[in-house]
């Protein structure tokens, strides 16, 4: 019996460690291209300008190249590694920055939606529908089109995307948050709006937004890399993953690590926050524990 017993522990002490070891290992490599993004000026052997015609297509370390070029060179002698370094820093940026607006956007909508009700709430779940029914490369590709493409223009673009799931979320759980009455407590006291959704609704649904900030974080960066492969992207002489999948391609025969190596580094990352976003939401949401 003692055995019996003892088999079902094992298998489920096994399926609980599993996820953490998985999570561990998305922490460990975000952790790393956290610190390589940082450092990318000191870290880097090259410029990504820097060319040797001697060397173009040389290819990396594991597949007879050297370790003067480890992740090998382009077409034109340029380092591959190095560019991967400032390729990493710039999709992180734009991915960080995009989320932060989509998150501060969308809340702030949800917010006005749920404080005045009636003829604004209609007027932002009719901005949400629209933006949830029309497909956000589309739109991407005609702004970028008609307005052409500056880093700034482009990170406020990707900060549109999925703003419609957080004033969602932000609505849905204010009017809860004034069914449960505490809101409507310290409205009796004389808080005005500012303080009550700043210091008293916010910190209490702050931990499905950030669930929410983890979903959203490696769409901008597919977003990002599906435009930069269009052309559409991060412009010359800055560089981005998508930027450099994007320019590999034309290269996938004869120097297939042009690209694999900065696709090998967006499957990565996104799949590391996608495990990380699924270990938050068991963590933070009380009804999973």
């Amino acid at each position: 019996m003692a055995v019996l017993e003892a088999a079902p522990t094992t298998v489920a002490h096994r399926r609980l460690a599993l996820p953490s070891v998985s999570v561990s290992l998305a922490l460990l490599w975000l952790a790393m291209v956290i610190v390589i993004a940082l450092g990318a000026d000191l870290l880097r052997p090259y410029s990504i300008t820097a060319m040797d015609l001697k060397a173009r297509l040389t290819p990396p370390v594991l597949f007879g190249g050297n370790f003067a070029h480890p992740l090998g060179t382009d077409e034109l002698g340029r380092d591959v590694f190095s560019r991967l370094m400032l390729s990493i820093r710039m999709s992180l940026l734009i991915a960080l920055f995009g989320t932060l607006i989509a998150a501060t956007l969308g809340t702030a909508l949800g917010f006005l939606a749920a404080h005045f009700r009636r003829g604004v709430e209609s007027v932002i779940l009719m901005a949400i529908d629209f933006q949830a029914s029309m497909p956000f490369m589309i739109i991407a590709l005609s702004v970028l089109a008609f307005f052409g493409n500056t880093l700034l223009l482009f990170i406020a673009l990707m900060g549109f995307h999925s703003w419609e799931r957080y004033a969602r979320i932000a609505r849905g759980l204010t009017l809860a948050a004034n069914e449960q009455g505490y809101a409507a407590a310290v409205r009796q006291l004389g808080a005005g709006p500012g303080r009550i959704y700043g210091l008293h609704i916010l910190p209490n649904i702050a931990s499905t937004l950030i669930v929410s900030m983890t979903l959203t974080f490696p769409e901008i960066i597919l977003l990002e890399s599906g435009l930069s492969f269009l052309g559409l992207g991060v412009q010359p002489p800055l560089t981005s993953l998508g930027n450099m999948v994007g320019y590999g391609r034309e290269y996938i025969t004869r120097a297939p690590w042009i690209m694999l190596a900065p696709a090998g580094v967006i499957v990565l990352t996104t799949l590391s926050i996608s495990l990380l976003g699924d270990w938050l939401r068991d963590r933070l949401d009380p009804t999973l524990r």
